[in-house]
């Protein structure tokens, strides 16, 4: 996989036309300054902002009123100067001036009216306007001649290190006169949503294809995104673009676990990745707003550790002069990056557990924090994927079957594999049977809202004896061939105003339900509890164990095992061409203040235990950064070793 610069800065740049005077104080010496301040190899600069300016003399779109010079060639000339690339921001989505001057360019939904994020358009100028607040564009009709001529005139114009287009396929179906023009020319039908999603996503298909012509006729090395297209869920925009960057805020946008599962997802697209937070406490156009370079090195150091290049947001003063203090905070983290780099990017997750993506966000991101709670490392697994490298597969609760892939798992099982399987993921599409065997068969869904589980002996370390709640109930299903590990109480009645006991959940029956909370046939567990989604939604830990003590019946060869407490993270890589093994330890529990996830103390972790477990023959280990050799404990075909000191991340590198 192609390594990208791994120090990189994404600089906003939205400007008010109220703004005199934007970018009078510019100075290429102290840009530079700042750049060198941050050990920056990389800064995406702006042609084009939110509010619909752009920032160099255009013959094509709209120069900031206020802005006197060729601010962008400037900032290209001082970034290539120093050897740092830039690559070129353009707004796609939101452009307030080009919205307001042509309202025939916005995104209209089916009744019309103009698609919006946070715009109460009944306002007066003097009322409040909330953050993140824009009209939508549809990249159609003149709004995509003018891109497009303006992508143009910008390849002709500067030596193009890349494009950064943003808010691209956010918007959700258009139905502007040119987008129903468009679906009754293609045939499809406007009136049904899935023949208005169909060509949404095609519209922005040949936008993104039409951009990629123009750029790679004259800089065919240039990297091209479009932000807005990284989703798990969504669909697959990666062949139109040279990287994946996954934009995670993790203070406000989800926390700190959202990113790995990200990586793992879009390592299997094959496209080197970038991972993108902000210098900012909170979010985007924060001015003003700092995390602690503690913070960020942690940050830095967690992207690298899943083979990810770093981007850290930053927004430039209106006049156009850098904040060193910035840069000093973010080289703090950088200069640690440099020490690590060679270490990530471009290594692959090796893990042999597979997590399946289910396409429920709860089940699947539950399903990851539980596993990175345990310090079970992990790979994506998805339909048609080799799935031969995994001891066990994980399917985390969702219902993400069909004929197809359930074959494609039944061939795993019979060649050797196993499954964990949970809540409704073993279910057909229709939600009438099973499609997998694992030794019960389908009954229905659920009689109360909530139940509660016991643990049989293979299920029970760490476990309570009483019955524990379940908060959300589990589908029935009845024993065919298969073993009971657990049974269920279900309540006496679901609270109702007609029917309630005490503040909270009525009390279990004191007999077991007809139908099992767990459930063995041959390497197949089945757990009929959303215990990812539970796990998402309400973090008991007593969920968490059960759901580890069933995988360890199934995952008992992991490639790579320590002992850390439940806030540390493991992600192992495989360097092949180097010939190593990269283990990446990180701890740095955040903190929940306010609206914020904060990572402030970095608590060291002494003597941690780590084992590996390869084909290859290790020949020694050392820690990076540091390089100090550690000492290796032969075991069979294990080799153990004793990281002596994590603070916040440590890295320890197997030579085979």
């Amino acid at each position: 996989m192609v390594k990208l610069p791994a120090r990189q800065i994404h600089l906003d740049f939205h400007t008010s036309e109220l703004i005199p005077d934007v970018g009078s104080r510019f100075d290429k010496r102290q840009w530079q300054e700042a750049l060198r301040l941050g050990h920056v190899n990389w800064i995406n600069v702006f042609a084009k902002c939110h509010h619909g300016w752009s920032y160099y003399p255009t013959r094509v779109g709209n120069m900031h009123p206020t802005l006197k010079r060729d601010l962008l060639g400037e900032q290209i000339a001082a970034c290539h100067e120093i050897g740092v690339r830039a690559p070129i921001y353009y707004t796609v989505g939101w452009s307030a001036n080009d919205a307001l001057t042509h309202p025939e360019w916005t995104v209209r939904d089916r009744q019309g009216k103009p698609v919006a994020r946070n715009v109460d358009f009944s306002a007066r100028p003097e009322d409040k306007r909330p953050g993140g607040s824009w009209q939508f564009l549809c990249p159609s009709g003149g709004y995509r001649e003018l891109m497009l001529a303006q992508t143009r005139e910008l390849c002709e114009r500067y030596e193009v290190d890349g494009f950064w287009y943003d808010i691209c396929t956010i918007s959700g179906p258009c139905f502007c006169p040119n987008c129903l023009a468009g679906m009754a020319a293609e045939g499809l039908d406007a009136a049904r949503d899935e023949d208005a999603q169909r060509y949404f996503i095609l519209n922005w298909q040949r936008f993104m294809a039409a951009c990629n012509e123009i750029i790679h006729a004259s800089h065919p090395q240039a990297t091209v995104f479009y932000n807005g297209t990284t989703s798990i869920y969504g669909p697959d925009y990666m062949p139109w673009m040279t990287q994946a960057e996954l934009e995670d805020l993790p203070t406000t946008w989800g926390g700190y676990d959202k990113f790995p599962l990200r990586s793992r997802f879009f390592f299997t697209k094959g496209k080197p990745m970038i991972a993108m937070s902000g210098k900012f406490h909170t979010s985007w156009g924060e001015f003003g707003g700092f995390k602690h370079p503690d913070a960020l090195r942690f940050e830095a150091a967690a992207m690298i550790a899943y083979g990810v290049a770093c981007n850290f947001g930053d927004q430039l003063h209106p006049l156009g002069e850098m904040d060193l203090a910035t840069y000093r905070n973010i080289g703090e983290a950088y200069k640690y990056v440099e020490q690590i780099e060679d270490y990530g990017p471009g290594g692959e997750p090796c893990a042999n557990l597979g997590l399946w993506i289910t396409g429920s966000n709860s089940d699947d991101q539950g399903t990851a924090n539980m596993l990175m709670e345990s310090q079970l490392d992990f790979a994506v697994a998805l339909p048609g994927q080799d799935l031969s490298r995994f001891e066990t597969v994980v399917l985390g609760g969702g219902r993400c079957l069909d004929e197809t892939s359930a074959a494609q798992l039944r061939d795993y099982v019979a060649g050797g594999g196993s499954l964990l399987v949970l809540g409704e993921s073993a279910l057909d599409p229709a939600r009438e049977r099973f499609l997998l065997d694992v030794g019960a068969g389908y009954v229905g869904p659920a009689q109360y809202e909530l139940d509660y589980l016991v643990a049989g002996p293979a299920l029970s370390e760490g476990v309570v004896e009483s019955p524990f709640l379940n908060y959300t109930a589990a589908l029935r299903c009845q024993p065919t061939t298969g073993e009971v590990l657990a049974r269920i109480r279900e309540p006496y009645f679901d609270r109702t105003y007609g029917h309630y006991c005490s503040h909270l959940n009525t009390p279990f029956q004191p007999v077991e339900a007809t139908h099992p909370g767990a459930v063995r046939q041959g390497r197949v567990v089945f757990l009929p509890h959303r215990l990812g989604a539970l796990y998402y939604e309400h973090g008991a830990r007593l969920h968490r164990q059960f759901f580890v003590n069933a995988l360890r019946l199934l995952y008992q060869h992991p490639f790579f095992t320590t002992h850390m407490p439940s806030a540390g993270r493991v992600s192992v890589l495989h360097q092949r061409e180097e010939r190593r093994y990269v283990a990446h330890l990180l701890y740095g529990p955040p903190m929940q203040r306010g609206r914020c996830l904060v990572i402030e103390d970095l608590v060291p972790l002494y003597e941690v235990p780590v084992a590996l477990r390869v084909p290859e023959e290790i020949k020694r280990a050392f820690l990076a950064p540091g390089g100090q050799e550690v000492a290796l404990m032969r075991e069979g075909d294990t080799v153990r070793a004793v990281v002596p000191r994590v603070e916040g991340h440590q890295a320890i590198v197997f030579e085979y």
